[in-house]
């Protein structure tokens, strides 16, 4: 979250702008909100010189961190933790892994990073020759300055085509990336690509968690932009609009290569080389025509009929491809018969574009009645590729005879395939399909196949989601059928793997549902979506679409959808750190449910509920509510629900102090989730167990646990649940006196929170490493941190870390000798102690009347 909208230090007791340490976290507060750095890209840009701030301030150029690394001076926090760290092998390879934005040793990233999304290339590729050459020069030009390359010309003349074959052969050039981008500027059927849904993707592509990613198109741009800095990255854009489409797209460094394909000519684009491309040259064309056709060097006589046929099609590529495609089935054909036939069927008038259109009607024509049906539907799917099950559900056959036709389909050139099992047809010929459908199929026949492709994809969608979450949800009323066929999705792996490469079509749908005003298809869909949502974002995308299934669901008078959509929304606020409203929403559900008789809905109402109280400081009302959570999960024989409840239920103890209901809670959740085999739900109580030890000086035996833990973590690619294990594993190396161990660990769980968007964790990190800060450097380079902690934790209500942030504040200026500002932090961290019932108060309470004995 961004704070810099709220972020007024001066009014606070415990710091102001005459304060050494405000006046620079204000200056580099400024440059992130001009630069739309993250908090992560924030923290490592202080490892660098606050001498060099001044001229980074009033430069016109973007900030980047290779920029920043030739400052001068360090800055406080960052630089002492880089040098409490620079005697270890762990602490080098750290800050080697913050400079270069790479994975640390501790563990993965929190996404795999994607950078080779290119197509593969096109089928004999033919001529382009001088075009070709100027494009791979161009690797030279990006060294000194963004190679910027504009390829634009007449639909099916082989602009993509061109741009695919010169990233392969430029792709040593540039190790880090070679990114493909479908902008469907043109597409049929598909509004042209929003820049700043496509920077979201780009961004996700990078490894960059969804709460790590900005809001607004400027903040992207900027953020994209620093991705990219220092870094060898080729970028081919498809099928552009427009120049505001894609300006925002563009890197800022040099090293890096752009390729902009469009039918239109973007003159407006500063900076740009233009490559337009003509239909194909005569002999181009023939040689183009024989090489896919499969035949070898051509007689004159074959020369001089083929170039007839081929100027007939208007020396289009794409025309000349599916003519070619029908010889090559059929070896026994003379190339000058099938020319004679072709060029009879064309008629004498059919040159040029109507050649084209002939040469579509003649290679549809060609296809037997099944696989000429199936043409057909291709022009009834909202997405943009499609694989064997989706176009099974399409037609209603089998997946195995659907598959059969495209690959066919594919081999007669009337598809491609980018990416093994997809298949998308050229934007020519899906307007061809669309026109087909619409001129040849009933209306309620179109209507059943587009329903049928529907509930594939939502019921596919809600069966992945159920292996993507631990928490269970009511099931949309509007449950569809199983479809006939479906990919087999035996893990949490594959699922998250079918929703990420079919999210583009999921989306789609979506957005077709809601076009065509089917109310209850969007929302049951949005929460077939859900899950996925949640996990991969960008939230904010995924709040206004729960926002809008909530206010469809409540137009269409159905309320237990309004309350999955509610509590879908209450999550995703939840996770944006939008607590107030996430309550908000959860209680309207709460009421809704209840009204009901919803007893799992009332269940999941109430955690949820919990898990915002104990943020807000109020563990009475936490366990109330998952006391009641648990009397109904019991009566329902839910067990995953009552070792869930459990679980939070022992947070709640642990808080306020009863650390032996807590271990006894947690054990029984333990034990459930063993019975249950669900092992990220034992990896969780197990860490809640070393963190009970860690509350209670069990030192050694936190640490041996933890460190289990995060092996488990390991093994189930939880990122946030390592996380967790290193911000306890450097409080428990604080504790222990190994504070380069400590700095190296604690640094590690702040950047994996601030790249996962975890508000809590962050605020929680931020107390833990200033707290080591104090310790061994000082105050004075401790009281940023708990600065920065005290404003997330205060705009986002979390009064434990609050609390935290306060005492800390108070400790730090107490030893400065600022005992005015000291006691004022203090009086207000008891306040909110003892609000909490945390044993904390008492220690608190001491140092209080220690500070005002000494006055």
């Amino acid at each position: 979250m961004e704070d810099a909208e709220s972020d007024d230090r001066s009014a606070s007791p415990v710091g102001g702008p005459g304060d050494p340490g405000f006046a620079a976290g204000a200056r580099l507060r400024r440059l992130r909100v001009r630069h739309g750095l993250s908090l992560r890209e924030l923290s490592r840009l202080t490892h660098y010189s606050k001498g060099y701030l001044s001229k980074i301030e009033t430069s016109e150029k973007p900030l980047t961190v290779d920029v920043a690394r030739r400052c001068d001076e360090v800055l406080e926090t960052g630089g002492v933790l880089t040098a409490l760290a620079r005697d270890e092998p762990e602490g080098r390879a750290r800050k080697t892994a913050l400079a270069t934005d790479q994975p640390s040793a501790v563990g993965p990233p929190l996404r795999q990073a994607v950078t080779h999304t290119l197509p593969r290339h096109a089928a004999a590729f033919t001529g382009r020759e001088d075009e070709l050459r100027r494009l791979l020069s161009a690797a030279e030009d990006a060294a000194a300055s963004v190679a910027i390359w504009t390829i634009d010309g007449m639909p099916g003349v082989g602009k993509s085509a061109l741009a695919v074959r010169a990233a392969h052969l430029l792709a040593p050039a540039f190790p880090d990336g070679r990114l493909f981008v479908e902008l469907h500027g043109h597409s049929p059927g598909l509004r042209p690509a929003d820049p700043a849904d496509v920077l979201a993707g780009l961004l996700a592509s990078t490894g960059m968690a969804p709460g790590d990613i900005p809001s607004g198109l400027g903040a992207r741009a900027a953020r994209w932009r620093d991705r990219l800095a220092g870094r060898k990255v080729l970028l081919v854009l498809d099928d552009a609009a427009d120049r505001d489409q894609v300006e925002p797209l563009l890197p800022g460094a040099a090293g890096c290569m752009v390729m902009i394909t469009s039918r239109r000519r973007l003159v407006a684009l500063d900076g740009a080389v233009p490559v337009s491309l003509e239909i194909l040259p005569p002999a181009s064309a023939v040689e183009l025509f024989a090489r896919l056709a499969h035949r070898g060097p051509l007689t004159d006589a074959e020369s001089s009929a083929v170039a007839d046929l081929v100027a007939r099609c208007g020396h289009l590529p794409l025309a000349i491809a599916l003519l070619a495609g029908r010889l090559a089935h059929h070896p026994a054909w003379s190339v000058a018969d099938f020319a004679a036939g072709c060029t009879a069927e064309l008629g004498e008038l059919a040159v040029g574009d109507r050649g084209v259109a002939a040469a579509f009607e003649m290679s549809y024509s060609a296809l037997p009645p099944e696989r000429q049906r199936l043409f057909r539907c291709l022009g009834l799917h909202p997405g943009a590729d499609i694989d064997a099950y989706a176009a099974a559900a399409l037609t209603g056959r089998s997946v195995q005879r659907v598959r059969a036709d495209l690959e066919a389909m594919y081999t007669d050139h009337l598809l491609d395939e980018p990416v093994y099992g997809r298949y998308r047809p050229h934007d020519l010929l899906r307007e061809y399909a669309r026109t087909l459908t619409a001129r040849d199929d009933p209306a309620e026949d179109r209507a059943r196949s587009a329903a049928r492709l529907l509930d594939y994809y939502e019921h596919t969608a809600r069966i992945a989601g159920g292996l993507l979450i631990r928490f269970a949800r009511n099931a949309s009323p509007d449950v569809v059928a199983a479809p006939a066929a479906a990919p087999a999705l035996p893990d949490r792996a594959a699922a998250l793997t079918w929703m990420r490469t079919e999210q583009a079509n999921l989306l789609a749908c979506l957005a077709h549902a809601t076009a065509l005003g089917r109310h209850r298809r969007v929302v049951s869909l949005t929460s077939a979506l859900a899950p996925w949502l949640l996990l991969d974002g960008p939230w904010e995308q995924a709040a206004v679409l729960h926002r809008a299934a909530c206010a469809v669901a409540g137009d269409c008078g159905d309320p237990a959808a309004q309350a999955t959509a509610l509590q879908d929304l209450a999550r995703v606020c939840y996770m944006l750190g939008e607590y107030g409203e996430a309550r908000a929403v959860e209680e309207h559900a709460l009421a809704l449910v209840r009204r009901l008789g919803d007893r799992f809905g009332e269940a999941t109402a109430l955690q949820i509920l919990a898990r915002l109280d104990i943020l807000d400081g109020d563990p009475a009302s936490a366990a109330d509510a998952l006391e009641r959570q648990l009397d109904i999960v019991g009566e329902l024989g839910h067990r995953p629900g009552e070792a869930s409840a459990l679980q939070d239920l022992a947070r709640v103890r642990a808080m306020t102090g009863e650390y032996a209901e807590a271990e006894r809670l947690q054990a029984r959740a333990l034990a459930s989730y063993r019975d249950l085999g669900d092992s990220l739900g034992e990896a969780t109580a197990l860490f809640e167990l070393g963190r009970l030890r860690r509350m209670t000086a069990q030192h050694a035996a936190a640490t041996q646990l933890l460190e289990h833990v995060l092996h488990l973590y390991r093994n189930l690619g939880d990122p946030l649940g390592q996380a967790n294990c290193l911000q306890e594993l450097g409080r428990l190396h604080h504790r222990s006196g190994d504070h380069h161990r400590a700095a190296e660990l604690l640094e590690q769980a702040l950047g994996w929170y601030r790249d996962a968007g975890d508000v809590h964790g962050e605020a929680e990190a931020l107390n833990s490493r200033a707290a080591l800060l104090a310790d061994t450097v000082g105050p004075s380079q401790a009281l940023p941190g708990h600065r920065e902690a005290l404003t997330l934790a205060r705009r986002a209500r979390i009064r434990m870390e609050e609390a935290r942030a306060l005492e800390g504040i108070a400790r730090c200026l107490a030893v400065r000798g600022e005992r005015a500002g000291a006691l004022t932090a203090l009086a207000e961290a008891v306040t909110l102690y003892r609000r909490i019932g945390t044993p904390e108060a008492g220690r608190a309470a001491d140092l209080l009347k220690e500070l005002t004995a000494s006055r």
